[in-house]
């Protein structure tokens, strides 16, 4: 079996309670599916690079587990139907760990625009 990462996002007017409701469920379907769950890691509410369904937010979800096709083909296929889902990405890797991961380590970016113009030309 290999080691497969899955992330996704999820709508932002969901409860951080929901989100992880979303999680556990998925969870749950890999270990049904002949998989075991590693980790889980909410990595909270965050800004999209672009609108995806007209939506500007989203909460991030990463599943680490180890699994076969199996694993993946249903997984993918319950997220695909989720209407709570916007996108979600999976990919195979070499290792996994049960340590944070560099999304949970790292301190997030400011949002755009939160000094003022002032401030920005004078830097320059």
């Amino acid at each position: 079996m290999a080691f497969y990462e899955n992330v996704m996002i999820i709508r932002p007017d969901v409860t951080p309670a929901q989100a992880d409701a979303i999680a556990k469920k998925f969870a749950e379907v890999v270990e049904a599916n002949e998989g075991k769950m590693i980790k889980t890691e909410n990595w909270k509410l965050r800004t999209l690079a672009y609108r995806i369904k007209k939506h500007k937010k989203g909460h991030y979800i990463m599943l680490g587990f180890e699994g076969n096709g199996k694993t993946i083909n249903e997984v993918e296929r319950q997220q695909r139907y989720s209407d709570d889902i916007l996108r979600f990405l999976t990919i195979q890797v070499e290792e996994l760990t049960a340590e944070p991961s560099i999304m949970l380590t790292q301190k997030p970016m400011r949002e755009r625009g939160s000094r003022p113009m002032a401030n920005r030309a004078s830097e320059a």
